[in-house]
């Protein structure tokens, strides 16, 4: 059935191209403290804020379809949202409903993954991210899987970790670890073998996305699958000698293996299964395919392909089907913007750097893979740099911008969305100097691409998907003042926040055509889809949250 959208009485559209700028990762904090957003000279954004309407949108939690307002937002459920235009249960929430009823336990994945254990009588493995940040994963899941493991009789056990210090504490490894080999150590019997076999930092192996450094999926393949790596008696030896040594927080600590008898304890082998227990997709995508690639694959050499049954927490890709076996069924996100777009004959564009390309064009889709249309719908990938982030905080935004003055100016497109990952990416770093530039650039194009959205009259949406560089310090609740260090300086946030994004509408030619509604609480990134719409000239559909603003009867 074809989505069309009907025509608006009461405005018949601007004139010009609607561009949806998202500009990761900044939020609207209370205070300064550590507020690199705040601090940064940003005279264009300024501007906006003051001069044009604007609202806060919620950008976390139950607003993104998280469980609870406890849970920072990330930019998967963000742009998921942003292109829906209604909430749906997302990854964590998914798999904490599921782990309750005991469906991920009856699934047939994970009947297949313990049947398969125990007749080879081999070693199940446990891969994915180290901590309780709930954006990719949360340890609780994998306690429930392992419970679940032993009490269906698997008799070995071997743990990944991919340590965070990115959706937690930058140096928080520690915290996870500790407690975690106490855990292991309560569950070890005669008849179950458990330990930590491999890790390293999540910015260094395996955990890459869209195929923007293979080379961090080839580090994890030999610390995981070939045991291959400097050897440490524990994990927490491993995080203590590498933090003395090279300095880093916890997401750049480099690989390791835990020995015993100068052997390896958790190699992957033949007959062994394998669960990759995150449950957000981007980057789950590329060490699933490591796995289950045949002899075409083609990325790096493996060396040694072990024969495994391996499954994905979910589907991380509904229309590649990767991976092909996965515990728990993915949101089906339906009624997207874009299709309604596609079924009317708007032609849209969907630009962005390789760090954030798949956020405007497959999460924006609703996890989809292909376009709705080849003939209306344009995608652009401007490659990332492969350098520390901190040290190039500009990243792409100049040449993103080059290429979408370029669109704007084209005619061709009704409707374009940009995502400039500056204020996130470089925020995850935890410095606040490196962000404080990125938000400087980042301010520069803005100036440039609503110069000519002016003179083309035409409007622009300036957003966020959550925050991040508005936060860089962690802050203590009480005294709303930086936590301090055994060093005395600020402890750096390198983690999303929970404060809101904002909503800016920059219309120059339409002033008195519509208005702004009035802040309301319960807005959020959802509201944005039905806002795009009518500024379109067109009325939203039924299912999506309501529109951001409204016209004089």
């Amino acid at each position: 059935m074809e989505k069309k959208l009907q025509p608006l009485k009461q405005f018949k559209g601007v004139e010009g191209p609607l561009l949806t700028i998202v500009m990761d990762g900044v939020g609207i904090a209370k205070g300064e403290a550590g507020n690199a957003v705040k601090a940064a000279h940003t005279p264009t954004l300024d501007r906006l804020m003051r001069d044009y309407p604007m609202v806060t949108l919620r950008a976390h939690g139950t607003a993104v379809g998280l469980p609870s307002d406890d849970d920072m937002g990330n930019s998967e459920v963000g742009h998921n949202a942003l292109g829906a235009g209604q909430v749906f249960a997302q990854g964590a929430k998914l798999v904490s409903q599921s782990i309750e009823s005991g469906k991920i336990f009856a699934s047939a994945a994970w009947q297949e993954i313990v049947s398969s254990v125990k007749e080879n009588g081999s070693t199940l493995h446990f891969l994915g991210l180290f901590s309780d940040g709930n954006v990719h994963s949360h340890i609780n899941h994998l306690k429930a899987l392992i419970e679940a493991a032993k009490a269906a009789g698997v008799a070995r056990v071997r743990v990944h970790i991919l340590l965070d210090g990115r959706d937690v504490g930058e140096t928080s490894a520690l915290d996870y670890v500790l407690p975690f080999e106490d855990y292991m150590a309560a569950l070890r019997s005669p008849d179950f073998d458990i330990c930590i076999a491999s890790g390293g930092g999540r910015m260094q192996i395996t955990m890459d996305r869209y195929e923007a450094n293979w080379g961090m999926v080839e580090r994890g393949w030999k610390t995981h699958v070939l045991g291959e790596g400097r050897a440490f008696a524990s994990a927490a030896e491993a995080i203590e000698t590498y933090r003395n040594e090279y300095h880093v927080i916890d997401q750049d600590l480099p690989p390791f293996v835990i020995a015993k008898d100068g052997k390896p304890v958790g190699t992957i082998e033949d007959g062994d299964a394998v669960v990759f227990y995150n449950f957000r997709g981007d980057r789950a995508i590329e060490i699933s395919k490591a796995f289950e690639g045949g002899a075409d694959f083609d990325r790096f050499d493996r060396v040694r392909v072990p024969q495994v049954k391996y499954a994905g927490m979910l589907e991380y890709d509904g229309d590649l089907h990767v991976p092909s076996r996965y515990l728990v069924n993915p949101p089906e996100i339906t009624n997207t913007q874009s299709e309604y777009l596609v079924g009317t004959g708007i032609p849209q564009l969907a630009i962005s750097e390789t760090q954030k390309y798949g956020h405007v064009t497959y999460f924006w889709n609703g996890n989809r893979s292909g376009k709705f249309s080849e003939e209306l719908e344009t995608y652009i990938e401007i490659p990332s740099d492969v350098v520390p982030f901190e040290q190039r905080p500009w990243m792409k935004c100049a040449e993103i911008t080059d290429r979408l003055i370029e669109c704007l100016r084209s005619g061709k497109y009704r409707y374009l969305r940009v995502n400039f990952p500056n204020g996130d990416m470089v925020g995850h770093t935890g410095s606040f100097l490196a962000t404080e530039c990125a938000m400087e650039a980042l301010d520069l194009q803005l100036a440039r691409l609503l110069a000519v959205v002016e003179e083309l009259h035409g409007a622009a949406i300036i957003t966020a998907d959550h925050g991040n560089a508005d936060e860089m310090y962690e802050i203590d609740k009480k005294t709303g003042a930086p936590k301090q260090s055994k060093s005395g300086t600020p402890v750096a946030k390198t983690s999303h926040t929970l404060n809101p994004v904002p909503c800016i509408l920059f219309d120059p030619s339409n002033a008195g055509a519509y208005r702004m509604k009035a802040q309301n609480p319960a807005f959020g990134l959802s509201n944005i889809a039905a806002t795009t719409v009518n500024l379109l000239g067109y009325e939203a559909p039924a299912m999506w949250d309501e529109s951001l603003i409204e016209f004089a009867e």
